[in-house]
């Protein structure tokens, strides 16, 4: 007698019509459970009384449908996407078929084609990738001959997209991975949290709470680092316009341009490598997944709620989890250049602003109007539509480039201070102003 195989919805519709057929009893019943007309009832309960079992086989399966594609095509396609489009999606390729090789399947027929060979799209998920793996390893144990086993293996290799084992650089100081992470650090709003770790040790070198991913932020975490330790040899990090910058409908270096954290960086000897890929550095990825499980509690249980109040906190929590987790630096050679005077650090790590001189003879900067001053306290006055560049300092300093030469600047206030004709205290002393050479 034949084995009958059915699928998971006929064996339902089978053993519901088999015991109605046998208890002889409520059709309606039957009718919900199945989801279905009283009338489709009576069509099962005939069909199984003359065929039994086998009625419930849908008609076309076993069968090949006419518009199917033979195993000659199949291959033509697959053979197609190894040579010249291997590096397309599912849904490109099948586009890229219809325009240029007169091929019209869908994307699911490409999608089907592709994966019973194990062949994956560059964009597969991880769970496809399982799923496949696993099936891979069922063959591989059925597998008769050496030869079969090891092609599957090179096969199971391919899909894994695996990515390899990074080994540590050599000394403290050669490669400094940076990142940001926003996330729910502290109170109701999420913070960015800038940090940097070096690869050798582990060495988390500094960190640095700011409202969004910002220049600041790097700005203080590069301050950290030049301050405590000096000029590391390289930074690895994302690539972000905070640290490159390409223009549009170029490929010449010439026409590109530094950015301002990236001419910080040269200014001072430290390279600077950019990749999106998350595996390019993954000692800081691992990190932000660490203090996700450890800073979120301790900052509060230490009641912090401000950027402020974190940034003040960061210092000593590094400090013990240094202790616990990173290498000793002091038992690895550093690479780290002598560390340069906070003069340069302050000017260096600068925000550079164009200006234009106003009618007023006074520079605008972030809404307020100051006037350039000698080193001697002086005010100098130049020409409408004179270019300058505002240099605001780490510090938050501000000074001025014009025509070659370095201004401090003075803020003009909107109100004055004082009345020379009602007020008869004496003016508060002026402020000296520092003069950049």
């Amino acid at each position: 007698m034949r084995k009958v195989e059915l699928k998971m919805n006929e064996e339902l519709k089978y053993l519901t019509i088999k015991k109605l057929v046998e208890t002889n009893g409520n059709k309606k019943r039957a009718a919900i459970k199945l989801q279905c007309t009283i009338r489709s009832i009576d069509r099962m309960i005939e069909g199984y009384k003359q065929k039994g079992k086998d009625f419930f086989v849908h008609g076309n399966r076993g069968r090949k449908p006419a518009h199917a594609l033979s195993e000659q095509q199949k291959s033509e396609i697959e053979q197609l996407y190894l040579s010249k489009y291997f590096d397309c999606n599912y849904t490109v390729f099948s586009e890229l078929l219809a325009q240029r090789e007169n091929i019209f399947i869908s994307v699911n027929e490409a999608r089907v084609i592709l994966s019973d060979k194990y062949i994956l799209s560059p964009r597969a998920h991880k769970s496809t990738r399982r799923r496949l793996r696993k099936q891979l390893l069922k063959e591989q144990t059925n597998a008769k001959t050496k030869s079969q086993k090891a092609n599957i293996q090179a096969q199971m290799v391919a899909i894994q997209n695996a990515h390899p084992r990074q080994p540590r650089s050599i000394y403290f100081g050669e490669e400094i991975q940076t990142d940001a992470c926003i996330h729910l650090w502290f109170g109701n709003t999420k913070t960015a949290l800038h940090a940097a770790i070096d690869d050798a040790t582990g060495y988390v070198l500094a960190a640095f709470f700011d409202n969004q991913e910002t220049l600041n932020g790097y700005y203080n975490i590069y301050y950290q680092i030049l301050t405590k330790f000096g000029i590391p040899y390289l930074f690895k990090t994302d690539k972000r316009t905070v640290f490159e910058y390409k223009r549009k409908g170029t490929s010449s270096d010439e026409d590109n341009t530094f950015t301002q954290f990236a001419y910080a960086c040269s200014q001072l000897g430290t390279s600077i490598q950019c990749s999106s890929i998350p595996e390019f550095k993954p000692r800081i990825e691992r990190l932000f997944q660490s203090f996700q499980s450890r800073l979120i509690p301790a900052l509060r249980l230490a009641n912090i709620t401000t950027i402020e109040e974190a940034n003040s906190f960061l210092p000593s929590f590094l400090d013990k989890y240094n202790s616990q987790f990173a290498l000793c630096i002091d038992n690895i050679k550093s690479v780290f250049e002598k560390q340069p005077d906070l003069k340069k650090i302050n000017l260096t790590l600068a925000v550079l602003s164009r200006r234009v001189i106003d009618t007023g003879h006074s520079i605008c900067f972030k809404n307020k109007h100051y006037r350039t001053v000698n080193s001697v306290g002086t005010p100098i006055y130049f020409c409408k539509g004179t270019k300058a560049m505002v240099i605001e300092a780490f510090d938050k300093n501000l000074y001025a480039t014009v025509e070659d030469s370095i201004f401090a600047l003075e803020e003009i206030p909107q109100v004055q201070a004082y009345s020379e004709n009602f007020d008869t205290a004496l003016p508060l002393n002026k402020r000296k102003l520092t003069y950049l050479k």
